[in-house]
């Protein structure tokens, strides 16, 4: 019996250094998303499964875990870990100009895929004694930022999410919505690209940048796993990664 981990969107980023984080730890990984991830593949073949899934399809989602592929990963875990990491900032813009589509694909990749992912896990894993889920959460769930209304929206729902799962105590499940900081990312750069009129407080994330205020993912995702398998994990269902560090 041993430890397995489920990371979504572990092609590139914070997703990529939290795969790598646990390889490294000796956790086997099943990474989910449209792509792979070459580098750790190679250097990690026996440990690291990949699954090539658009997330913010919800039907191929569905047909996907009805069709055993999770159940199958995780017969042999004790501990299951669940990383709810995939999201997007898309659409970035004032209301009107959000394309509904957009709305509709944003939503379903970073609050949908999430919570389905949640609900399959207890039945997929059966052997497990214990199980734990990790959703990627952020400020903007706490404080709302212009034209980041759907961002703002998902990840707020999934802090609510952590929040009602956790108050029904079900046995061997630990859950929490964590928030990991500003992350040197490819995000991070998405966000200094848009107009200020798109998103207002554009210039707020480009002095974070200059001033050397961002943090490393490979160093979040080095403190995320260390309170992911921390004795205190899911004590508070919704949280934020650099209070835990201080």
């Amino acid at each position: 019996m041993r430890t397995k981990a489920i990371v979504t969107g572990h092609s590139r980023g914070l997703g990529a250094a939290l795969a790598d984080e646990l390889l490294a730890r000796g956790v086997d990984v099943l990474g989910l998303s449209r792509q792979g991830n070459p580098e750790l593949a190679a250097a990690h073949p026996l440990q690291l499964r990949e699954c090539s899934l658009d997330l913010g399809d919800s039907a191929a989602l569905a047909a996907w875990l009805a069709g055993g592929a999770l159940h199958d990963w995780l017969a042999d875990a004790a501990l299951v870990l669940l990383i709810n990491n995939a999201g997007t900032l898309q659409p970035m813009a004032l209301l009107p100009a959000q394309e509904p589509a957009a709305v509709g694909r944003a939503i379903a990749l970073s609050v949908a895929a999430p919570l389905m992912l949640a609900a399959a896990l207890v039945p997929a894993s059966p052997a497990a004694h214990e199980r734990r889920i990790v959703h990627v959460s952020s400020g903007a769930a706490r404080k709302p930022y212009a034209g980041w209304s759907v961002y703002c929206a998902g990840k707020a729902a999934l802090d609510h999410h952590a929040r009602a799962v956790q108050a029904e105590a079900i046995p061997g499940l630990r859950i929490c919505s964590l928030a990991p900081g500003v992350l040197d990312t490819a995000m991070q750069a998405e966000i200094r690209a848009a107009s200020a009129e798109r998103f207002p407080q554009r210039e707020r994330f480009v002095d974070l940048q200059r001033s050397g205020a961002l943090v490393a993912p490979e160093v979040c995702a080095m403190h995320l796993v260390d309170y992911l398998l921390d004795d205190d994990f899911g004590r508070e269902a919704v949280a934020d990664l650099r209070d835990l560090m201080r």
